[in-house]
């Protein structure tokens, strides 16, 4: 049998000049690549996927409000005007700091320079059920799972006689009540109100029933108090019920079990409750804290926390990183803003180096949050202290989200699409297109057995 290497290479041609190696096409990989002068360096983008994810609206590619072409774009696309710029469709398995190299299926590659952003992963704080069972919300694929997911619900419901396993399958549990959680919850109670009675009107899907669950005393923690209460109340007005200060115990995809002894007949948990540093393997204890990789202020990865040396040559941005900065004491928040300015600033700083000039340390600008939650519902916190709501927050939520968009087509292709929905109170696109790939999905005589003995 052939050697894996004697089959496949990553085959970047040589250069005089540093090569320059970026791992994720996230936001602050793209945002890097663009600011950079790669007249300077020869630049390696390495993603297991070959397009970026505008990841802030997955929760519409669940809901039936967009299709995912519209909120994401090939990298290909994004390389192809940077001369010298070469991308692979390749995971990273290991990474050799010491000897500059790297290690992916199709061989190894070495550098110069890298740079990790490969973001962060869905952290179920070591529950296996919930992991099995449990719908998460990081991915492209995550989010055509659970459209196709959600509307088999209700067609396995028209055919179930038992009213105990339609209620079961009609009801949604959401944990974690951050702005994905908020999101889904809101984007649901109008599927619930405005779309689903017309394409089901033999089921009475009033009796839907939709759950928030948080382990915080309040909606929208990372964002004001009054935001928060703020989209609290609209939930509440939409009919989420709202647990708070409440953790997700267990899910066997029949019960969900709360901390405080409820205990929620469902067929749908979408996890929104956390996410981890997608951290490659091959660095030291000495560089991790809370799984992220350690970075000083110019985003130089730290080779031994005790002593905060750092390498001169690795970099790591946006949520795989954890930045020691007197200012941010408890880490940057997990925001895309941070991620953006961060390949903005490495940028500046590359090329800096590139004419032999002093790195510069990064400062973040607080640009505000955002949240929607449904129509003409939003919660906006700006700079300056300033709090909007309404339909003043939804604007400018929706004006934010389209600016943000990659490329004319995605921002055109959205905007006509929020302007339909708007219009017709419609959702034009609930197509069961895959099955879902959790196991056992489809109702079975054994499913339905278990069922009743719950």
């Amino acid at each position: 049998m052939k050697n894996t290497n004697d089959i496949f290479s990553v085959n970047i041609p040589d250069s005089n000049k540093p090569r320059l190696v970026i791992i994720g096409g996230g936001f602050g990989g793209i945002r890097l690549l663009r600011k950079l002068n790669s007249d300077k360096f020869q630049v390696v983008l390495l993603d297991r996927y070959n397009y970026h994810t505008f990841q802030p609206l997955l929760y519409q590619v669940a809901t039936a409000g967009l299709e995912p072409d519209s909120i994401a774009g090939p990298l290909r696309k994004v390389i192809k005007q940077k001369p010298d710029t070469y991308f692979r469709m390749l995971k990273v398995n290991r990474i050799d700091p010491e000897n500059k190299t790297l290690e992916t299926v199709a061989g190894n590659l070495s550098f110069d320079y890298l740079v990790v952003a490969t973001g962060a992963q869905i952290n179920y704080f070591g529950n296996k059920n919930i992991a099995k069972h449990a719908f998460p919300l990081k991915q492209v694929t995550h989010a055509l799972d659970l459209r196709s997911h959600i509307f088999q619900q209700f067609e396995k419901s028209e055919i179930l006689t038992n009213p105990k396993d339609k209620e079961r399958l009609m009801t949604f549990v959401v944990v974690g009540a951050g702005p994905t959680g908020v999101e889904v919850c809101g984007a649901l109670a109008e599927l619930k109100n405005n779309v689903l009675p017309k394409d089901y009107p033999q089921l009475n899907v009033s009796s839907m029933q939709i759950h928030l669950i948080e382990g915080q005393d309040r909606v929208l923690p990372a964002m004001s108090e009054q935001s928060g209460k703020r989209a609290y109340n609209y939930l509440k007005k939409m009919g989420i019920n709202i647990s708070l200060n409440t953790l997700t115990d267990d899910y066997d995809r029949i019960v969900v079990k709360l901390s405080n002894g409820q205990e929620i007949r469902t067929g749908t948990l979408i996890w929104a409750a956390g996410v981890k540093g997608n951290l490659v393997d091959g660095f030291d204890e000495k560089s991790i804290h809370r799984g992220q990789l350690l970075v000083n202020k110019t985003n130089h990865i730290i080779k031994d926390k005790d002593s905060n040396e750092a390498y001169n040559h690795l970099f790591a941005i946006g949520d795989v990183m954890h930045m020691l900065h007197e200012d941010y004491p408890t880490g940057l928040p997990g925001l895309a803003q941070v991620a953006i300015q961060q390949g903005e600033q490495l940028a500046v700083n590359l090329n800096r180096l590139s004419e032999n000039k002093p790195f510069k340390s990064f400062q973040y600008t607080n640009k505000g949050a955002l949240a929607t939650i449904g129509r003409n519902k939003a919660v906006a916190d700006l700079p300056g202290n300033i709090r909007l709501s309404g339909i003043i927050g939804w604007m400018i939520w929706m004006l934010v989200h389209l600016l943000f968009l990659i490329g004319f087509r995605s921002k055109a292709v959205v905007f006509a699409n929020w302007s339909w929905n708007y219009l017709t109170y419609d959702r034009g696109i609930r197509l069961i297109l895959r099955p879902s790939s959790k196991k056992k999905d489809l109702v079975s005589k054994e499913m339905i057995e278990a069922m009743n003995e719950k």
